[in-house]
């Protein structure tokens, strides 16, 4: 059974989350079974955050190493009501981020992409307890579990189609190998180094 959806309409400016909208929401419309559109919206959404961002990394020793989210969400059960629900949110979209836009990394690693994916769903259904909705859906995250598979498809199939060619998809993998992306690399990629967006 397809999960309910909003009939919010969602309107992106030009910036590197419209770029992933656009793109996943045009798989979306060819998919047998499309996922909400919100869903859509919340995954470009983590797909941006964390394109250009040092939050998917972990700093040990002045190293820049992989975060490890099974003991990040087993961790989470001892701190306060607060920081559960940015663990749970944390390590859930990391977990959809490498199953999906990442899936290739999995295949040299010790777990495979079941282990993140069991992960990802269970964070998003901890998430749902504290944090039930999502521009104004009700069990939004219960919801995204419910579509996890299906979206993480989505993804690695765009991800696929823009691995050699796409200068968003360049600067993914500058982030990944910890070397420096300049603004002037943003420019030309036609990234906004402060992107707005308006939800209405």
């Amino acid at each position: 059974m397809q999960p309910s959806d909003s009939s919010k309409k969602i309107i992106l400016n030009t910036n590197l989350q419209c770029f992933f909208f656009e793109g996943l929401n045009n798989l979306n419309k060819k998919s047998l079974c499309p996922v909400p559109e919100s869903v859509i919206f919340y995954s470009s959404d983590v797909l941006d955050k964390f394109a250009l961002s040092e939050d998917f990394f972990d700093m040990n020793d002045g190293k820049v190493r992989e975060k490890i989210l099974g003991m990040k969400l087993l961790e989470a059960t001892q701190m306060s009501r607060e920081e559960q629900r940015k663990i749970y949110k944390e390590v859930a979209d990391m977990s959809l981020l490498v199953c999906g836009y990442f899936a290739e990394s999995t295949q040299n690693k010790i777990v495979d992409s079941q282990y993140y994916s069991q992960i990802g769903k269970m964070a998003y259904s901890h998430l749902n307890s504290m944090t039930p909705s999502f521009l104004d859906i009700p069990r939004f995250y219960i919801m995204l579990s419910t579509c996890f598979e299906a979206m993480t498809t989505l993804m690695s199939i765009f991800a696929n189609q823009n691995r050699n060619q796409s200068d968003h998809n360049l600067i993914f993998k500058k982030v990944l190998r910890d070397q420096p992306v300049t603004e002037r690399e943003l420019l030309v990629s036609g990234i906004s180094t402060s992107p707005t967006r308006k939800v209405s």
